[in-house]
């Protein structure tokens, strides 16, 4: 089908406005603004009536191309952008029916079983197409509380004009996780830093930020850099495309929530027209952003409280800098806001929830024993947090209103935690198998940034 695209690039600045405004490929390669801020483009083009009805009947690949086609304009010719598609969407995407028309969608069929795999398989390609146009080279520093350190590692292993380091705080991932970043090799170098995701993000940050480094191609793979984001909005209006039974069926997504790149990709698509009822924001105890929607004052949780749902152990998102933005405020990456959003708006839009671990364990439970569903800790954070916006919208009818709610890891990544609530263990996707006898090869680092630097200094 034809495709309407804009006549130039989409441009896009920094959440703290004192950087020049940036191509698509200047954004995806630097990863963070010069200012510290991050990346949004001025505006987001509409996925038109016929498009979106179109999706009801094409491929995960096709709806991403189009949705692609027109954030990144015509940067990149069809033909090549079709043929990334092509090869980083060739996994399927499960819709789950729970219970009437209560699904859970499956981002957990990729390579790395984690939803971050379509994030990260279409940014390696990107950068890799736009590098090797002129035979550039990059390197990846990137920080993970869990899932993006083994999709990042994943999509980047072998590209050869890309070197990749990631951070990860030890001793907070699960065994899975942290193998299947260790054991691969060649341009993949994996730090475990003595402290809290949000230490790895600062040191990440501070790498960018130094002038000393300014010399040395970086750029970020987690969700910082808008090339994560982008990719992210495309399963939303997946899942929509067959659920919807009609423009008028707006569905309900629970999102598990840590540093909110998720939860961008889903904002993302409704800026593009997607038409949706509510974001149920569910967190787990980390619950700085719950409040901030109750009370419009910000402080985040340092150090973050370490929960049973890893990946969403962070005390303080990156990406709340952006969600803020869209409403019309400011936040600097301290925190700080300079200009206060539209809390109405956001609101409106946007159910925040904490929930326990306790509660994560017994919505397991629950689930399996009712529905013999199987979920993991994350995606058990959203079938919580939908429930209880069902149970707290009276005006919400739970049997005929359409709810999504996302999982987002693989069960088999938390075998010890399932075991342990419902005496079971999780069949192993193709994606696992071999890991336990792969040796690992990783850097134990204090959380101390002149470390970094030097580590960072004398290997590139």
């Amino acid at each position: 089908m034809n495709i309407t695209l804009k006549n130039g690039p989409e441009k896009y600045y920094s959440t703290n406005g004192n950087s020049p405004e940036v191509s698509f490929k200047e954004a995806l390669l630097k990863g963070l603004a010069p200012d510290g801020g991050l990346y949004l483009p001025f505006s987001f083009p509409l996925i038109t009536p016929a498009e979106l009805e179109s999706f009801s009947g094409i491929s995960y690949n096709e709806i991403a191309f189009i949705v692609l086609s027109k954030l990144i304009g015509k940067e990149i010719n069809n033909d090549e952008l079709k043929s990334i598609c092509n090869d980083a969407y060739n996994f399927e995407v499960p819709l789950e029916k729970v219970t009437g028309r209560k699904y859970i969608m499956r981002l957990d069929q990729g390579p790395t079983a984690s939803f971050k795999d379509f994030a990260a398989r279409m940014m390696s390609r990107l950068m890799q197409y736009f590098l090797s146009i002129n035979n550039q080279r990059l390197t990846i520093l990137t920080a993970t509380s869990g899932d993006t350190g083994s999709a990042v590692a994943n999509a980047f292993y072998g590209l050869k004009n890309i070197n990749v380091i990631i951070l990860y705080p030890a001793g907070e991932v699960t065994e899975m996780q942290r193998k299947q970043m260790t054991t691969l090799k060649d341009n993949i170098r994996v730090i475990a830093i003595d402290g809290k995701f949000d230490d790895c993000q600062r040191l990440v940050k501070m790498a960018f930020l130094d002038r000393e480094l300014s010399h040395l191609p970086l750029s970020s793979a987690n969700s910082i850099n808008i090339g994560r984001l982008l990719p992210q909005s495309v399963y939303y209006f997946y899942a929509s495309s067959r659920l919807s039974e009609n423009s008028e069926d707006k569905p309900i997504f629970s999102v598990p929530s840590g540093n909110f790149g998720n939860l961008m990709g889903g904002i993302i698509a409704g800026k593009m027209g997607l038409a949706i009822e509510k974001f149920i924001v569910s967190t787990n105890e980390n619950d700085e952003v719950p409040l901030f929607l109750q009370t419009g004052n910000y402080k985040s949780i340092d150090p973050s409280i370490n929960c049973i749902s890893s990946a969403m152990n962070v005390g303080h998102p990156s990406n709340l800098a952006r969600i803020v933005a869209l409403y019309g405020g400011i936040m600097d990456e301290k925190g700080n806001i300079a200009k206060s959003p539209d809390f109405n708006k956001m609101r409106g839009d946007l159910y925040a929830v904490s929930v326990t671990d306790e509660e994560t364990k017994i919505s397991i439970a629950e689930v399996y024993k009712q529905f013999k569903i199987l979920l993991e800790p994350h995606g058990a954070i959203a079938w919580h947090g939908l429930n209880k916006y069902l149970r707290s919208e009276t005006g919400t009818d739970p049997e005929k209103q359409l709810c999504i709610s996302l999982e987002t890891a693989h069960p088999a990544k938390f075998p010890d935690e399932l075991r342990r609530i419902i005496n079971t263990d999780p069949p192993l996707p193709p994606a696992l198998f071999g890991l336990e006898e792969k040796s690992e090869n990783y850097f134990p680092m204090e959380n101390n940034y002149s470390e970094l630097k030097e580590f960072i200094q004398k290997n590139y």
